[in-house]
């Protein structure tokens, strides 16, 4: 492939990881990862609650990595309350996935951000063949991708498994039982989800600038072990 379409390749390759790397920054500090309602479950049965009356014990709630904010409904009007997740609900949530899921997106961010120097690296300089190289690109894509992965496999665990919103929604209420109705993923999550699309993406475009997968052989290199061991 000519020099200068590889440019423009591998200059929209670290364009949309440099989009990428601050989508997820924004992403990680936004409360915007999950919305929920919950109903107030005790207040509901103590009146023998249906149908439109319901509403009065539904309360709701929206939540990201860090904070968030919700409203409690058991009967007695709105009770708005500050979600809280170091230090406040430490003790009430499974602490080893939230804190991986953090982690995860921090690695995420600064492999993104890697890969978009790497990009531009091979785009107008002059890369070597090992991480400088396509290698490397190709090491950092799967590396910020499988990242991506592991952070939405680990948040939807949290949240589908552990019963996230539920823990949150009863934390210290000791009167009263809430038990989450519905649960939906909001912005915060698909932006996770499109830049783990766009890894994906960037090792097409590396393969479509001209450069192999890793660890697959060339036909002209298998020809030329072929020659070689016909040779001896």
């Amino acid at each position: 492939m000519p020099s200068q379409q590889k440019k423009v390749i591998f200059c929209m390759a670290g364009a949309l990881s440099f989009v990428c790397a601050f989508g997820v920054v924004t992403a990680l500090g936004t409360p915007l990862w999950i919305k929920a309602t919950f109903l107030c479950k005790t207040g509901a049965l103590l009146v023998n609650a249906s149908g439109q009356e319901l509403d009065k014990f539904m309360g709701e709630m929206q939540y990201g990595l860090f904070h968030g904010e919700g409203v409690r409904q058991c009967g007695l009007g709105a009770r708005p309350f500050r979600i809280l997740f170091f230090p406040d609900l430490l003790k009430a949530i499974p602490v080893s996935i939230h804190v991986n899921v953090v982690l995860f997106s921090v690695i995420l961010i600064v492999s993104t951000l890697v890969g978009t120097a790497f990009f531009m690296y091979n785009a107008f300089g002059k890369p070597f063949e090992t991480l400088h190289g396509p290698l490397g690109l190709y090491l950092l894509s799967f590396i910020s991708g499988s990242c991506g992965c592991l952070v939405m496999i680990l948040f939807a665990s949290e949240v589908k498994i552990h019963h996230l919103s539920e823990k949150i929604a009863n934390y210290k209420e000791g009167t009263y039982v809430y038990k989450t109705q519905s649960e939906k993923y909001t912005t915060s999550f698909w932006v996770v989800f499109i830049c783990f699309s766009v890894h994906f993406l960037n090792g097409l475009l590396i393969r479509l600038a001209g450069f192999q997968f890793p660890f697959a052989k060339s036909k002209d290199t298998e020809t030329t072990n072929v020659a070689a061991d016909l040779m001896y």
